[in-house]
């Protein structure tokens, strides 16, 4: 129970800069759908996943193949293994960088933004700055330090929210009212463009501020270790690309599948307006992720079945909270909505159905410490290319009669094919005793109390919510009972910590 109590601390920790740094972000979300067309908004939306993929391939799995080789007994200096990986990223990331920008022309009309090169070379640059600093998070993360890492990722994203404000807000007014202060810097027509360039910057300092963490040892390099990374890892890249398009393929894909080609943009710049609202399940998720790869590597070192227990206790409490967040986004929607503006309220429909869907891949992410404990990663790449097959085909089929609620639809078949793959493998590979049951038990609560919300819905908006707040304490109640959790010992926990 000490190593869950740790993991849930360390959850915390992380889970306080992700959620708070992604909850700003998401603040912008208002102000971009506000000053910009649901067609430019939809550019924005295709640029960043095109940036996602990049940064998946970019990382090629070094992150997780750092955490395994640093705790592996053949390999006693991890800073050897850091350093290796840092110098592999560091060259790969700077081909990158000046491979887009040599061909910043062309690939700006594949990414459409045909004539405007220079957000494509600014994105550029900037993934290849994020995807060299992954490690040096990586390895504040496997130093346990994640106090340095909160505050390195909120300085980075406040600064990225500023210049936004900057760039978008107080530089048109002071042209306004005081042309000379900005003219000589600040174009209007650049639009979305200062986006882009705010993340750049953003990143630009962070880098700065990251640089302790890339001194203080000898920067060597070991060829035979890093081709025993690049085995371990080049599985990971796969299932890495493969699961970032399962999260992106959709966006990348409807421009081309939309039934009404010319409102193709318009359309996209709505579904992904709506994503962001379940994007409160995925800073969960992320905060998860980056306490439990280092926390089931040091676990692996354990003796016994504690482990093994351990393991599965963590499910059934991500699962737990997973459900909790899913009641109150959903209870809460017509609040939650107005971060986007009215014209793109026709997308709310897709919200509960991304939510199931982020909620299934997280589950997926806890099942996979079987194939990284096993050395077995290529599991994880077949996986994720099964779910690909499906989020292809299904969005192939169900788009053009869909909409983009088809992708929605896509997304949950994926995710939850790929949970269901994955545990039935699983525990023929790596035997785990989940408590399924029991998780069963309060998914099928939470359906149930999700269905009641819907079809009881009281005149008055008051009385609405405060039923709903009855309905989660149900819950709660639920949970501390049958998990024999004393609500006092959990709240001098917690205010102790």
């Amino acid at each position: 129970m000490a190593g869950i109590k740790s993991l849930a601390k360390d959850t915390a920790v992380y889970g306080l800069s992700s959620i708070v740094g992604r909850f700003l972000n998401w603040c912008l979300v208002p102000l971009y759908t506000t000053l910009f067309l649901p067609g430019e908004y939809g550019v924005v939306t295709f640029v960043y996943t095109v940036v996602a993929l990049a940064l998946i391939v970019l990382t090629y799995g070094m992150e997780t193949g750092f955490f395994r080789f640093a705790n592996h007994d053949r390999w006693k200096d991890p800073l050897e293994v850091y350093s290796t990986a840092l110098i592999s990223l560091a060259v790969s990331s700077t081909a990158f960088a000046v491979a887009v920008c040599a061909f910043a022309v062309p690939v700006s009309r594949v990414m459409e933004c045909d004539g405007h090169p220079s957000y494509v070379a600014m994105m550029a640059v900037c993934v290849a700055i994020d995807a060299f600093l992954a490690l040096p998070y990586s390895y504040l993360r496997y130093r346990k330090r994640p106090m340095r890492f909160a505050f390195l990722r909120l300085i980075n994203i406040a600064l990225n929210i500023g210049l936004n404000l900057f760039f978008l807000l107080l530089c048109p007014w002071l042209q306004r009212v005081c042309p000379a202060a900005v003219s000589w810097f600040y174009e209007p027509e650049f639009g979305i463009g200062y986006i882009f360039l705010s993340n750049l910057l953003a990143s630009a300092v962070n880098f700065l501020m990251m640089l302790p963490e890339l001194k203080g040892f000898a920067w060597r390099f070991n060829r035979r270790l890093w081709g025993e990374m690049l085995r371990y890892s080049a599985p990971l890249l796969v299932l890495g690309v493969a699961g970032i398009m399962n999260q992106t393929v959709d966006k990348l894909l409807y421009p081309m599948l939309a039934p009404d080609k010319a409102e193709a943009m318009t359309g996209l710049g709505i579904y992904g307006a709506n994503y962001k609202i379940a994007i409160v399940m995925v800073m969960f998720i992320q905060a998860f992720r980056f306490a439990y790869e280092p926390f089931i590597f040091a676990q692996s070192r354990e003796k016994g079945e504690n482990k093994n227990q351990a393991y599965a206790d963590a499910m059934k409490y991500f699962v737990i909270f997973g459900l909790i967040i899913f009641l109150v986004v959903m209870f809460y929607l017509d609040i939650l909505k107005y971060f986007i503006a009215p014209d793109y309220f026709s997308g709310l429909k897709v919200v509960p159905l991304i939510m199931i869907a982020e909620l299934c891949f997280g589950i997926f992410f806890n099942l996979s410490l079987w194939y990284k404990l096993s050395d077995k990663t290529v599991w994880g790449m077949w996986f994720s290319l099964f779910g690909l097959a499906i989020t292809v085909a299904l969005n192939v089929a169900l788009v053009p009669r869909m909409g983009y609620m088809g992708c929605a639809v896509a997304a949950l078949c994926s995710y939850g094919a790929m949970m269901v793959t994955s545990y039935f493998i699983g525990q023929k590979k790596f035997p785990i005793h989940y408590p399924v049951r029991r998780i069963f038990a309060y998914i099928i609560l939470a359906a149930v109390l999700y269905a009641v919300a819907m079809f009881v819905v009281p005149g008055n908006e008051l009385l609405r919510y405060a039923f709903r707040m009855l309905l989660l304490a149900v819950f709660a109640a639920v949970v501390l009972k049958l998990e024999h959790i004393s609500v006092g010992s959990l709240l001098h926990s917690l205010s102790r910590r």
